[in-house]
């Protein structure tokens, strides 16, 4: 942002220097976010194990992420009347048992219910994840919320690499391996994480609703549900489209992520101290536009290049968007995230089931044609909105260089 200091310098604002608490919670959301992409790779292989169409099998993701945006309003309301920990360790609960049961399945349909109790355990977790990590950190919110993304995007690149090794075996197993990662970050939170200081005041179910009457909140909030339209349109879409074994396909993703995270950790905060968030924001989507629109015209090698160079737009606007939620109103960070997480997570649900639909309905490119017009409108409203926008980004940016300064006294 405006005056934000290297994040991987040595001193108090590193995110390299952190509490074990941080690093046992950021190590579960590593695995927490492999869930995501972990059934990227193995789709083809469960369509044709279950005997299941590309829109079945595309129910695995939504289910998980419909599950997950309703949930977003209960786990303030959770945590703030068992704490965070216990929060942390019911959603891992939540996913060891449910992940494992996933790899027990014998239809698309159980699968797909497994998938959906999986959903509110990661809905607990990762929301919770994110308020104790930035709680917790050393170096103030701006390295907390970078330490989050780069779990993020480490999940996100060895999540479909897990999932063509042990795919490779059997569609099942990826499921099986993800529920003991699972347990480890399980053991690992009930061992380093101390229970943390409850809120004042408990949050109601309505709570995150409320928060979005807020119109910079209201804003991001509504940019970021087109843009996960698009997100999730390559993530759960392409694989159909690329038809690749598991490893192949496992690489792409693997690639996929590894640009994700490298540009949500180290160049996004860059290219915001330069240009400015929203501007960063409001180009970076429409390169993904671009990019979404010649990945579905392209040919095999092309296709396979633009999903890989998508990664980087999206750890862009993953970075910006996560600091703009969670900066831009005057509320609670875990209700503000809950709201925030809420109205996004939709158009995770939506992208999956409407894309092999559209796809049925008129042919293989049009799909990304509505995921490049989505891109578009999510930057369209951050270019509308920008007045309440940019004041709340402006915010948000002296809030980062007061602690910056306040970092460089403690050195």
């Amino acid at each position: 942002m405006g005056a934000s200091q290297d994040p991987f310098d040595e001193g108090a604002g590193s995110i390299l220097r952190q509490p074990k608490a941080v690093w046992a919670t950021a190590g579960a959301s590593v695995v927490a976010f492999m869930g995501i992409g972990l059934v990227d790779p193995i789709l083809p292989s469960i369509a044709r194990g279950l005997d299941a169409t590309a829109s079945q099998v595309s129910l695995l993701f939504t289910s998980y992420f419909l599950i997950t945006a309703v949930a977003m309003l209960v786990t303030g309301f959770v945590s703030s009347r068992i704490g965070g920990r216990k929060t942390l360790l019911l959603g891992l609960a939540f996913v060891v048992v449910f992940a494992g049961l996933a790899g027990t399945s014998g239809s698309v349909a159980e699968l797909v219910g497994f998938r959906a109790g999986w959903g509110l355990g990661n809905a607990l977790f990762v929301s919770t994840a994110l308020a104790v990590i930035v709680g917790a950190a050393a170096g103030g919110s701006a390295a907390a919320i970078l330490l989050y993304e780069s779990a993020l995007g480490l999940g996100m690149a060895c999540g479909p690499l897990l999932g063509a090794l042990l795919g490779n075996v059997s569609w099942r197993y990826p499921f099986f391996g993800t529920a003991t990662l699972m347990a480890v970050g399980f053991l690992c939170i009930t061992a380093f994480l101390k229970e943390q200081p409850k809120p004042a005041r408990k949050t109601s179910l309505l709570d995150p609703i409320k928060a979005l009457g807020h119109p910079g909140l209201a804003s991001a909030a509504a940019s970021a549900f087109f843009y996960n339209y698009t997100f999730f349109t390559v993530l759960a879409f392409t694989p159909f489209v690329l038809n690749m074994t598991p490893y192949k396909s496992g690489a792409v993703f693997f690639a996929w992520g590894l640009l994700l995270a490298v540009f949500s950790v180290v160049v996004a905060p860059r290219l915001q101290k330069r240009f400015g968030s929203l501007r960063v924001l409001g180009g970076s989507l429409v390169l993904l536009a671009v990019d979404v629109l010649v990945l579905g015209y392209g040919d095999h090698t092309t296709a396979v290049v633009c999903t890989i160079l998508s990664g980087a737009f999206i750890g862009v606007n993953n970075t910006v968007y996560t600091e703009l939620a969670l900066g831009v109103s005057d509320a609670p960070r875990p209700v503000a995230s809950a709201g925030y997480n809420f109205v996004r997570w939709f158009a995770a649900a939506a992208a999956p089931y409407f894309a092999p639909k559209i796809e049925e309905w008129t042919d293989i490119h049009v799909p990304f044609v509505v995921a490049a017009v989505t891109a578009v409108v999510g930057a369209i409203v951050v270019v509308v909105r920008r007045d309440a926008l940019t004041h709340e980004a402006e915010r948000l940016e002296q809030r980062h260089a007061s602690e910056d300064s306040v970092a460089v006294f403690a050195n």
